[in-house]
């Protein structure tokens, strides 16, 4: 699924250059869960950036698919965001002005990956899934963060991507909800064998992980979930 050799990204900080991810070697497996750990300023969001192709500005190799991500043009990189890639944000990034259905059905307005008609029966029936079936029409601050965030699943997954990329989806919840959205993403990563990856401080998170991904200063030390962090 995915096969990263060398891979690093390079900032500029003021006059000098720093290396966020540096000579990373990895490979994810179809199907697989993921959890991405480290402390601040690891590497762990810019990894996630890189993976969804959100930022191709990278040294060594990185094939998603069997693509090399810096060789798509145009056209095959937003196929490869809208259809092969969903994302699930701490934020939520659920447009405010839009109802809740119209965000649900965004990814494909942008991509035109499915028949309006076809795109309209799996936002709904994803709606269902997740519970929020009356919220069709409401706007996304009438809703609370945990609601907002199954909404935010919902539209991760309305392509049937065959890999999700969660940055901190628990967050900015409480226990319960946090609880809640992550059986919801296991019980969909089931269903639709798709590949998921965390970014997460949560070792709830971790644990429902088949392994753990560790950065330190942009470098990686792999330990399975149940390691200490």
């Amino acid at each position: 699924m995915v096969q990263a050799r060398g891979l690093g990204r390079q900032f500029r900080d003021g006059a000098s250059e720093k290396w966020a991810l540096q000579g990373l070697e990895l490979q994810i497996l179809g199907g697989e869960k993921l959890a991405v750990t480290g402390p601040s300023g690891a590497g762990k969001s810019t990894l996630l950036r890189l993976l969804g192709a959100l930022d191709r500005s990278y040294a060594g190799e990185l094939r998603v698919n069997g693509c090399e991500l810096r060789d798509l043009d145009d056209r095959a990189l937003a196929r490869f965001r809208g259809q092969t890639v969903g994302f699930v944000f701490q934020s939520f990034n659920l447009l405010p002005s839009y109802s809740v259905g119209d965000n649900l059905l965004m990814p494909n307005v942008l991509t035109g990956a499915l028949p309006a008609a076809d795109a309209l029966e799996r936002a709904r029936e994803l709606l269902d899934r997740v519970g929020l079936r009356a919220c069709w029409d409401q706007r996304p601050l009438t809703l609370s963060g945990g609601q907002r965030q199954r909404v935010a699943v919902a539209r991760a997954l309305l392509l049937k991507p065959s890999l999700v990329l969660c940055d901190e989806p628990t967050g900015a919840l409480d226990h319960d909800t946090a609880q809640q959205v992550l059986d919801l993403l296991d019980e969909l990563h089931a269903e639709q064998a798709c590949t998921l990856i965390y970014v997460t401080h949560d070792e709830r998170v971790v644990a429902r992980c088949d392994r753990r991904l560790q950065l330190f200063d942009g470098r990686m030390a792999e330990r399975q979930p149940g390691g200490s962090s």
